[in-house]
C-alpha cells in the first residue's frame, strides 16, 4: 500500500497557557498512532506525517482521541492530504494583493457546508483588508495584523472551533514538508 502524506492542523494549542503541548509529545503521539515520518513545525501544532491505509477524516479522529487520552488535551485536528493542501494553496485568490505572507491568513473549513454559512462575508467591504472563500478554506489579508482584523474576528464568530488558521508562510513550509517526502 502507497503511503501519502498528510499535515494535521491542531487547533488552539501553545496559545497562552493552556493546553500546552511540548511538540516532541506531539510527535511521538503521532508516531504512536502508526503513522511514519512525522515531523512538527513551529510551536503551534503543525504535524506532517506518512501514513497507508487510512483517510484524512479517520487521521483526524485518531489524533484528537489520542489527545484527550494520552495528554489529557482536548483539542480540534484538522488533517489534509498534501494533495487538499496543495489546491487550497493553488485556489489562493489574494496572492496578487497580500504583500506580506505572515499576513496573508487560511481559515481551514472543517465541512463543506460552512461555506455557505460563509457567503454573506463574502462581498462584503473590509476596507483595505480583504476576505476571498475557497472550497476548503476562506483567506483573509490583513495588512495591519491579525488582532483587529474585522474579517478574521467574523470568520472566528461564525465558525468557532469549527475552524483552524495558519499563515501563508507556515502552509508553504508544510507544503514544502510534505514535498520532501
Amino acid at each position: 500500500m502507497n503511503k501519502r502524506c498528510y499535515v494535521a492542523l491542531v487547533r488552539g494549542i501553545n496559545v497562552g497557557r493552556a493546553k500546552r503541548i511540548a511538540m516532541a509529545d506531539l510527535r511521538a503521539l503521532v508516531e504512536s498512532l502508526g503513522y511514519s515520518g512525522v515531523r512538527s513545525l513551529l510551536n503551534s501544532g503543525n504535524v506532517v506525517f506518512q501514513a497507508a491505509g487510512t483517510t484524512a477524516p479517520a487521521a483526524a479522529a485518531a489524533i484528537e482521541e489520542a489527545l484527550v487520552l494520552k495528554l489529557g488535551v482536548a483539542a480540534r485536528v484538522f488533517v489534509l492530504e498534501h494533495g487538499e493542501l496543495a489546491a487550497v494553496i493553488a485556489a489562493n485568490p489574494l496572492l496578487g494583493v497580500a504583500l506580506d505572507h505572515s499576513r496573508l491568513i487560511v481559515f481551514f473549513l472543517g465541512e463543506a457546508a460552512q461555506r455557505a454559512q460563509l457567503a454573506a462575508l463574502d462581498g462584503q467591504d473590509w476596507g483595505c483588508e480583504r476576505l476571498a472563500l475557497g472550497e476548503r478554506a476562506a483567506y483573509v489579508w490583513c495588512p495591519e495584523g491579525m488582532l483587529d482584523s474585522a474579517p478574521a474576528k467574523a470568520l472566528g464568530k461564525l465558525l468557532g472551533d469549527g475552524t483552524t488558521s495558519r499563515n501563508w508562510s507556515t502552509l508553504m513550509k508544510l507544503h514544502a514538508l510534505c514535498s520532501e517526502g
